[in-house]
């Protein structure tokens, strides 16, 4: 980039892109479940800025935050809403199998004998990092306490739990990049108007996709248009 730049090239700053998002974990809640996979849950993102995100999936828990599909698949506006406000809350969906009826009819039939940790995980299938979640924000005495008398608060909560992310994670551990040469830069076979006989293709230029085959069959088709156009301009020095 500094190469281009120096010599006219118009560059957007570099940006991380499918990339995970730093979460102020307490210590024990990053020892215990760094590497563990948060499975089925929805992801609710309102940036304001379009439609809702709204997606089921998957992501992974992080010593300092989380990556994973599910994250990455919506990187690009949470990116975006880091940077102007300084954070960004998504909601999940833990339980998007049971509706706020069913959970509440569940968390509301009585404890008996049973722990708290035994009562969610056998009336609401919460266990794990799915009840470790609840204790990162609430104390084992208040969700006891919803459960006795505020069952429905608890289910609603259960369906949209808030997470508050951070920063993006730096471009040496994202997969891909945002940011780069500018389309205007450049005229329609990928060459730089600034420097003539210099061709732009894939992660060079101002472009995101969407991580795995998405981003590999653009970078590729981009390649095939700058490789052409090299062609047609050696044709054209005579």
């Amino acid at each position: 980039m500094p190469w281009l730049q120096a010599r006219g090239g118009d560059l957007a700053p570099l940006q991380s892109a499918n990339c995970g998002f730093d979460v102020g974990w307490s210590a024990y809640f990053a020892e215990r479940f760094a590497g563990t996979p948060l499975k089925n849950v929805r992801l609710h993102f309102d940036d304001g800025q379009g439609p809702p995100f709204d997606r089921q999936g998957e992501f992974v828990i992080t010593a300092g935050g989380v990556e994973g599909s599910l994250v990455y698949a919506a990187s690009a506006r949470l990116r975006e809403a880091v940077a102007r406000e300084g954070g960004a809350t998504v909601h999940l969906d833990l339980l998007p199998g049971r509706s706020v009826p069913q959970l509440t009819a569940a968390l509301a039939k009585g404890r008996g004998a049973r722990s708290l940790p035994n009562h969610l995980k056998e009336q609401a299938g919460l266990d794990g990092v799915k009840a470790a979640l609840l204790r990162e924000q609430h104390s084992a005495e208040a969700l006891a306490a919803l459960v006795a008398r505020q069952p429905e608060v608890l289910a609603r909560a259960l369906k949209a739990w808030p997470l508050r992310l951070g920063a993006p994670r730096p471009l040496d551990e994202a997969i891909s990049t945002a940011g780069g040469v500018r389309f205007e830069a450049m005229d329609a076979h990928g060459m730089l108007q600034a420097l003539p006989g210099v061709f732009c293709a894939g992660e060079m230029v101002d472009w995101e996709a969407p991580t795995g085959g998405y981003l590999l069959s653009a970078c590729l088709a981009s390649g095939r248009v700058a490789g052409q156009g090299v062609l047609g301009w050696l044709g054209r020095q005579g």
